[in-house]
């Protein structure tokens, strides 16, 4: 491959765009790492046609078209998907120890430079459209669901702007087809993936799109940065929500149907420095797990559980950080416990999922509906069991546990550590002691694990030496088995496939009522637990490793400043 001149040079020689504009465009690559023409043409200085045809004349390589080749996804596989989405290119052939890449920018010798070092290979570079390398990547990934007419002629109006004027709210709700496609597109892909959020973030040049899928956030595409305020509004219509309020955040919600499917999305909007970050919660009923037996809980975990929640009254706590499954564990429990006879009534923020035959409300600050003064309105509806989505303050504690104290069952979510953590809040709340050691009965707290994928699970047999021995705390002579994911399309590359949780029950008895009386340290508290050998955060993780469930590397990622 002859390189004549730099792109930029070419560009400015041949009145494609100026030496300020050049100037501009790589001020902007410095800081955000972006290739040049990338850069250029979110800037709206030439289109991406422009560009390949000047590379194409300029650059002694070949240009292909993808949509001509049936593309081999063990071929394409050679090279991470997260290295071919970052340098936008695309194995497309294999020729002895040569591999074929179709990339955006073949000038990119860093691009080149790891492509070769991933593969082992000498890199022959050809020239492609990025958005048939994107298409195709989609495609080998898992991503056909994402609707390439209506991307395409979104971004085919982008081009011009004088087609933005004339779409109006109404246009947007009904006839706008492109920007109904696209969000419905980006909708149905991240329902597909099994996606709990979408992370829609305009950046300075460009619109990013994100999935959190089993908890980590995973980019998706990256999209024209005055495709944002189409996106935005969009969305905001359909979770019926000011489109013309920008300053202010907002919340909405709204439902589509997905292949007989019905999806709740709850809608929030941010503004940012670049504009309204948007995150949508999908809420999808059919996927979310509701039986306790199913939630990975162990079997002295899941027995003693299932004993407490089945008594008359006294308050349950689940706590853990956001993220970690609490809302999950209390319906879940709620649905188990369900009966006709019983009166079952919830306090959420908001409702997340609606149980059929329990009474679901929400609080609603601005009508002056809090969780305690919605508390107090549970307590006159003759309830036997109530469940409070969290305690956050000292008036909410006082009446859920007056409730504890007086026939109800209550259940309630904390932010704290663990479940020791649970009870030195309350105490700091400023909740007297005897209440405390009186009304609470249990508390359960966890994390949520990624499980390995069981399409590319492999066994393991670790050395002696093996970093994951301490960690363990498996002796040297003694054979360790553990198991990973290789990564395979089932999993997205991932080597790994849904989540389960890691829990740890504290059960209120008679010794750890008298530690409570006394306001004792949490080193205390520990010290007894240990001696009557109740089971860890940290161990149940380890057991889950042990078995077979998760990896060591996962379970130090969650457990990061916990590891015991």
């Amino acid at each position: 491959m002859v390189i004549k001149k730099r792109l930029g040079e070419i560009l400015v020689d041949k009145n494609v765009i100026t030496e300020k504009q050049l100037q501009e465009a790589l001020n902007i690559q410095r800081s955000s790492g972006q290739r040049l023409g990338q850069v250029l043409i979110r800037l709206g200085y030439v289109t991406e046609q422009d560009l390949i045809d000047i590379l194409e004349e300029h650059i002694d390589t070949e240009r292909v078209s993808l949509k001509d080749i049936d593309l081999d996804p063990n071929i394409v596989r050679i090279i991470p998907e997260h290295i071919a989405r970052r340098h936008k290119g695309i194995p497309i052939g294999k020729k002895g120890n040569t591999l074929q890449v179709a990339m955006a920018d073949p000038l990119n010798v860093v691009a080149i430079d790891d492509f070769q070092l991933k593969s082992r290979m000498d890199i022959e570079p050809v020239l492609a459209l990025e958005s048939e390398i994107e298409r195709a990547l989609n495609k080998i990934y898992g991503m056909e669901e994402f609707d390439d007419s209506a991307f395409e002629a979104l971004l085919s109006d982008l081009e011009t702007s004088a087609a933005l004027d004339d779409i109006s709210e109404e246009k947007l709700q009904v006839n706008y087809a492109p920007i109904v496609r696209v969000v419905n597109s980006i909708i149905r892909q991240a329902v597909k993936l099994r996606a709990s959020d979408i992370h829609i973030e305009p950046q300075e040049n460009y619109l990013r799109v994100r999935f959190r899928v089993d908890g980590i956030l995973k980019d998706v595409m990256s999209l024209p940065r005055n495709s944002h305020p189409l996106i935005t509004s969009r969305i905001k219509i359909m979770g019926q929500m000011d489109i013309a309020e920008k300053r202010v955040p907002q919340d909405g919600r709204f439902n589509v149907e997905i292949k007989d499917s019905s999806i709740d999305l709850r809608v929030s909007t941010l503004p940012t420095v670049y504009g309204e970050k948007i995150v949508l919660r999908i809420l999808d009923k059919a996927n979310m797990l509701l039986d306790l037996e199913k939630l990975g809980l162990s079997k002295m975990v899941f027995d003693k559980y299932k004993e407490l929640i089945s008594r008359p009254y006294g308050m349950i706590l689940v706590t853990g950080p956001t993220g970690s499954g609490k809302t999950t564990t209390l319906y879940a429990t709620l649905q188990k416990i369900n009966k006709p006879e019983k009166n079952i009534i919830t306090i959420e923020d908001p409702v997340e999922y609606m149980l059929k035959g329990i009474n679901q409300t929400a609080i609603n600050p601005k009508a002056g509906v809090t969780f305690a003064s919605g508390l107090r309105a549970i307590l006159r509806q003759d309830p036997d069991i109530i469940m409070v989505g969290e305690i956050r303050d000292k008036e909410t504690a006082q009446i859920a546990i007056q409730a504890a104290n007086t026939g109800h069952l209550v259940f309630s979510t904390l932010h704290t550590n663990d479940a020791v953590g649970a009870i030195t809040r309350l105490l700091d709340m400023g909740i007297e002691p005897y209440l405390v050691a009186s009304s609470v009965i249990g508390v359960l707290a966890q994390r949520l694990v990624r499980v390995i994928c069981l399409q590319c699970k492999k066994k393991i047999s670790v050395p002696p030496d093996g970093k994951e021995r301490v960690l363990l705390g498996i002796p040297k002579d003694e054979p360790l088995t553990i198991y990973k994911g290789e990564r395979c399309p089932a999993c997205e590359e991932t080597g790994f496939r849904g989540r389960t949780s890691v829990t740890e029950l504290l059960e209120i008895n008679s010794t750890i009522a008298k530690l409570i009386l006394k306001k004792a340290s949490s080193k205390e508290y520990k010290n007894v637990l240990r001696n009557e050998n109740v089971p860890t955060l940290w161990q149940d993780a380890v057991s889950k490793v042990m078995n077979g469930i998760t990896t060591v590397d996962e379970i130090t990622r969650i457990f990061v400043n916990e590891v015991e």
